[in-house]
C-alpha cells in the first residue's frame, strides 16, 4: 500500500471536503482517503493509479495535482 499526495484548489467548504472524498474513495484501489481543506490537501492510502485519483478530482470541479513525494 502506497500514499499519494494531491495538492487541491477550490475548496472552500466541509461540502467540498466531502465531495472530494466521495470522488476518491470511488476510485478503484482506494483504500483511505482524508481530505484536509485547511491545507488544501487530500492524502490517500492505496493501490490507485495516481492520475485517475487527480482526474477524479478534476471531474468534481475542482483543481488538482501531485505533490512530490
Amino acid at each position: 500500500m502506497s500514499q499519494v499526495v494531491l495538492s487541491i484548489e477550490g475548496m472552500s467548504c466541509g461540502h467540498c471536503v466531502g465531495a472530494v472524498r466521495r470522488a476518491l474513495e470511488g476510485v478503484p484501489g482506494v483504500e483511505q482517503v482524508e481530505v484536509r481543506l485547511e491545507e488544501g490537501r487530500a492524502l490517500i492510502h492505496g493501490t490507485a493509479d495516481p492520475e485517475a485519483l487527480v482526474q477524479a478530482v478534476r471531474e468534481e470541479g475542482y483543481e488538482a495535482r501531485l505533490e512530490a513525494p
